[in-house]
């Protein structure tokens, strides 16, 4: 029964029974403080430094296993899949590749699209293939805005999603972010209650209703 807890902009940690993922951690430079996670595996969905701040992350075994590139990977009976994608719409030329990381942990498939900066092809969309938890940017920038966010969700078609690179009170960017509240009204979403931990198993997601779920988690660091 794996459990996930937001650390703020783009950084995840999902804790499961086969281990610890720490996906994007940050460097303090963002304006937000990330600590010292511990964690098994890191995944780093592109080289930016609100992204790959591994030296942070405090190895839960002798050694971090870092995953920073597209293929597959298995880490004690852990399984993550890098799909290679881009951080612009310019298939690169302008920002770069981003990868994005298909996690499966304790029967539960976890998708982690890093920078995405556009929406997906059919051959990047069988890569990724059937995902529960969506970890989604919201904020654009440099990344997915609202409406592409949106458009996102509608071809990956996960059971939940979970927002994130959007403006916080403490980050620091050149290029302001947006609220998360622009992604929840166009989503339609009235009234949202952030919670300090997303708990889930495999039965109950097979019984979650079909239309997706967005599931909105309160940053845990400042």
């Amino acid at each position: 029964m794996p459990d996930v807890q937001f650390l703020g902009h783009a950084c995840f940690r999902l804790r499961g029974r086969d281990g610890t993922v720490l996906c994007d951690p940050f460097n303090r430079s963002l304006g937000l403080d990330i600590g010292r996670p511990t964690a098994h595996i890191v995944t780093i969905s592109h080289n930016h430094a609100d992204h790959n701040n591994v030296a942070a992350v405090k190895p839960l075994r002798e050694k971090l296993f870092v995953v920073e590139s597209p293929g597959e990977y298995e880490v004690s009976g852990i399984m993550i899949t890098g799909v290679r994608t881009y951080h612009d719409k310019e298939r690169g030329a302008e920002r770069g590749y981003n990868t994005v990381y298909v996690i499966h942990l304790d029967e539960v498939v976890f998708c982690h699209l890093g920078d995405l900066g556009h929406e997906l092809t059919q051959a990047q969309l069988e890569a990724i293939g059937n995902v529960d938890v969506l970890f989604v940017p919201v904020g654009g920038g440099e990344t997915l805005g609202p409406a592409e966010a949106i458009n996102v969700i509608s071809q990956i078609e996960p059971r939940i999603v979970v927002p994130m690179h959007y403006a916080l009170a403490q980050l620091s960017f050149d290029q302001p972010l947006l609220p998360l509240e622009r992604f929840t009204t166009e989503m339609g979403l009235k009234e949202i209650t952030a919670e300090d931990k997303l708990t889930l198993n495999a039965s109950q997601l097979t019984a979650e209703r079909e239309e997706t779920r967005v599931v909105v988690l309160r940053p845990i660091v400042g």
